[in-house]
């Protein structure tokens, strides 16, 4: 399917491993450029880089840590010297830990919190400049937000939170073209679960399968292709909303 992305400008925080890996690549293929960021070198880097420079197309991967604000400010700045201006921005950059709520430090509380929350609010503040007569911001949140999941208040929290700044920035920048919209995805197979022992996997899959209206999980092109639909155009009337990709869980 033609989305139309022929050109655009894409920022997507956190790109090298799982969803964000795959609406790196889909961007990509569907005729964006596309700057990325990692915060630790991995092989899944340097296989990023290399399927980047297979498909066409000006393409950047760039190291970050997305929980100082000083590494948001210079990735932005990085796409404004590389595009001249956006399109749209993903954020998807986030951690997660799963910790008793009696047990989690103040600090693990700010570090899940900034990096899955204060970088999106200010990656879209420092891109305000670079988005022209229009633009769209995806956030991708998590299913989690709304069902709420033991041992990950702090997780839970910025999904939330992720939610309410969608909304408020949606009504505050309509009219000057700009549309944000919340992507949550349920359970997602990735590669992290191929990494895991088999059992502990397929007890993963059994179980969340059965918790589904589709009886299944979710693939990440699935995900990304949802992406792709809300940079595009084909979406061009939607805003402040939250899209679940979750398979009915």
């Amino acid at each position: 399917m033609d989305f139309g992305l022929q050109g655009r400008k894409v920022l997507v925080t956190g790109g090298t491993r799982g969803i964000g890996r795959g609406i790196v690549l889909a961007a990509a293929e569907a005729g964006a450029d596309v700057l990325t960021c990692y915060r630790t070198e991995s092989a899944a880097v340097d296989s990023l880089v290399a399927a980047l420079k297979e498909t066409g197309g000006d393409h950047h991967v760039i190291r970050a840590d997305l929980a100082e604000v000083s590494e948001v400010d210079r990735l932005v700045g990085e796409a404004s010297d590389r595009f001249g201006r956006l399109d749209g921005v993903v954020n998807n950059a986030g951690v997660i830990s799963h910790i008793p709520y009696a047990d989690l430090a103040v600090e693990e509380w700010h570090r899940v919190l900034d990096t899955n929350l204060t970088a999106a609010f200010r990656i879209v503040q420092q891109c305000l400049p670079l988005f022209g007569a229009s633009g769209s911001v995806v956030n991708i949140g998590s299913r989690g937000a709304a069902a709420g999941i033991p041992l990950r208040a702090h997780y839970t929290a910025a999904k939330s939170a992720m939610i309410g700044l969608t909304r408020s920035l949606a009504k505050e920048y309509g009219s000057r073209g700009l549309r944000i919209n919340v992507l949550a995805p349920g359970v997602i197979e990735t590669e992290a679960m191929e990494q895991m022992p088999p059992e502990r996997a397929q007890g993963l899959r059994d179980m969340y399968s059965g918790k589904t209206a589709l009886a299944r999980l979710g693939t990440v092109p699935e995900v990304a292709a949802v992406a792709l639909f809300l940079l595009s155009d084909l979406s061009g009337y939607v805003t402040g909303e939250t899209i679940n990709v979750d398979g009915g869980i």
